[in-house]
């Protein structure tokens, strides 16, 4: 099976998890994600099967877009609700406060990797040492985020919900702890959903269970989208037939033999090449040097162009 399932993570499994039961389900050996989610976590989770594993190290940022569940007043180890709380305050927090408070966190901003994530320090990752109950110096990282709403809140229990678009990179939970102490306060995540990564939305997911019932009568390969829906951003051109043969056979395609586009005159640009019937072949970049489009990845086999 070769192609992308969009899976509707369900709370409480890894994102491995979901890729191992996918491997039972499709009898496909090669699978990949385009970014785990955390066992609490839901939502969005792209599958790369097959050839489309090849896609894994292309894939552009798009961003991705989560609704996120807080609570302010709390603060545990991990900086959400599956954690220890290591520190507790009394402090009301207005619905007109927190309003206040969401500007200074949109756009461009630093945050410090939680302990308790995959990052690595000297060779380990610090969820490692974290169980070990060791706390190291982390170095901020800059992540953007595009859009953060207010979607609910109640003053009374302090408890509500984000909207949030961000760059790849970006901590939900380290952002509802940063936003507690810049109330004066704590703050902790207490659920997540993302609704959509890589170009993905909920509605191109599918259930683990559809999935399953879907493998049982053999439909599961409808789930299917093709690879090109993760470069979408990038554009195409279209090549001839003779040219969709060299390419597939490894040769580079040169420029003044492409159909004019203006990115064809900008160093390292990426086309999607398709074939005279618009099938994706694979993924060129300008090499000005040469004057060719020389393969990034191909996606097509030989001989079927």
């Amino acid at each position: 099976m070769d192609g992308i399932i969009v899976v509707d993570k369900p709370q409480g499994c890894t994102s491995f998890d979901v890729v191992a039961s996918m491997r039972r389900l499709s009898g496909e050996k090669k699978i990949g994600h385009t970014g785990t989610l955390d066992p609490m976590a839901t939502g969005v989770l792209p599958l790369l099967l097959g050839r489309a594993t090849r896609a894994a190290s292309l894939l552009p940022d798009t961003g991705k877009t989560y609704e996120a569940d807080f609570a302010l007043g709390q603060a545990t180890d991990t900086q959400d609700s599956t954690g220890t709380v290591t520190a507790r305050s009394g402090e009301p927090v207005s619905e007109e406060r927190l309003l206040a408070a969401l500007p200074a966190f949109r756009g461009r901003i630093f945050q410090t990797p939680p302990m308790y994530s995959a990052v690595r320090k000297n060779g380990r990752r610090l969820y490692e040492l974290a169980r070990k109950g060791i706390e190291v110096e982390r170095e901020k990282r800059p992540v953007t985020i595009f859009r953060l709403e207010l979607l609910r809140y109640a003053e009374a229990s302090r408890r509500g919900s984000l909207l949030v678009e961000c760059s790849g990179g970006t901590y939900i939970r380290t952002l509802c702890s940063d936003l507690g102490e810049a109330l004066g306060s704590f703050g902790m995540m207490t659920g997540l959903r993302r609704t959509r990564a890589a170009g993905f939305a909920l509605s191109d997911a599918v259930t683990l269970e559809k999935a399953r019932s879907l493998s049982a009568v053999g439909e599961l390969p409808f789930c299917l989208l093709p690879v090109e829906r993760l470069f979408l951003s990038d554009p195409s051109v279209e090549v001839s037939g003779a040219q969709a043969v060299r390419f597939l056979n490894g040769g580079p395609l040169a420029l003044d033999r492409l159909p004019p586009h203006p990115r064809l005159s900008r160093q390292g640009s990426r086309f999607r090449v398709l074939s005279p019937e618009k099938r994706f072949l694979g993924l060129g970049a300008v090499d000005l040097e040469k004057q060719e489009l020389v393969i990034l990845k191909l996606f097509g086999e030989k001989g079927t162009a």
